[in-house]
């Protein structure tokens, strides 16, 4: 199975009725941008929005939630079954950056047992590059269909287990001045710094700095490699808000380390004040 399509792939699919295309675009708070507007002036046709702050446990919606935590298997099959995905179909992710959120969707999707999932490569800038058409209005709601989910629980990672140590190799996909704490956290109240022993690998170092499409998969290597991280065992992809790990994630898929997992409360979680421990600085890198 694909992890990865190009534009010219989806162009020529976008009529097939086993294909459905979700724009997974999210922001960044303090960003002043609104994903669903967004989505409603320019989309790929035939996409729907896939809301990442929606398709999320209840509490990440209350007052002091952490942010888009992976919902109860019940509503992701309820969200999917309105999106119009089944679990015979293939579900292809996007976003507006190239490639960010995107990878959130694919990997939520693999979370609840789907494997008929993959990123377009480049995103809606690639798209819109290459002058393929666009729609322009809010889409009809598409005819609900049947989502069984199959959860993979070795593929999501809770605080107890990190602090337990049962995750093997953290990895932190934030860039190095908010990994190091020399820069602030978008999310106020927040710690700096990074969990002890976590290696970092900005996201953006997996992706071409012109296209934004993902690297070849020797290059990625390259790039974990030199990051740190061990040929085998388990790793686990952190960031700021279970976002932009699962790029990190993405990226270990593509070299064939599918079992990656991903720390869902990630530093939204991690370093809020409390007792959890933090360092700061550079990575230690392992002997």
């Amino acid at each position: 199975m694909n992890t990865i399509v190009s534009t010219a792939w989806l162009a020529d699919h976008l009529d097939d009725p086993d294909v459905r295309i979700v724009d997974a675009s999210y922001h960044l708070p303090g960003t002043n941008r609104d994903a669903a507007a967004e989505f409603a002036e320019a989309h790929i046709p035939g996409a729907v929005l896939f809301d990442v702050d929606d398709i999320a446990a209840p509490e990440s919606k209350a007052p002091g939630g952490l942010p888009h935590m992976l919902p109860p298997p019940g509503l992701f099959a309820d969200r999917m079954a309105a999106l119009g995905i089944g679990n015979d179909s293939f579900v292809v992710c996007y976003d507006v950056h190239g490639l960010m959120s995107a990878a959130r969707a694919w990997w939520m999707l693999r979370a609840f047992g789907h494997d008929g999932v993959a990123v377009l490569d480049g995103g809606l800038p690639a798209w819109k590059a290459e002058g393929r058409p666009l729609e322009t209005s809010v889409p009809k709601a598409p005819a609900p269909a049947r989502f069984t989910p199959h959860p993979r629980p070795a593929l999501v990672r809770s605080k107890a287990e990190v602090l337990a140590g049962r995750v093997g190799t953290v990895i932190d996909a934030r860039a190095r001045e908010r990994f190091e704490g020399t820069a602030p956290e978008p999310r106020p109240g927040l710690r700096g710094g990074h969990i002890p022993g976590a290696l970092n690998l900005p996201f953006g170092e997996l992706l071409d700095p012109a296209t934004k499409t993902l690297l070849p998969p020797e290059d990625i290597a390259a790039r974990f490699a030199a990051a740190g991280l061990p040929e085998s065992g388990p790793v686990t992809a952190s960031c700021g808000s279970g976002i932009t790990a699962c790029v990190l994630a993405l990226g270990l898929h593509r070299i064939g380390r599918e079992d990656a997992a991903v720390y869902d409360g990630s530093w939204s979680e991690w370093g809020m004040p409390g007792d959890t421990p933090v360092e700061t600085g550079p990575a230690r890198r392992r002997s």
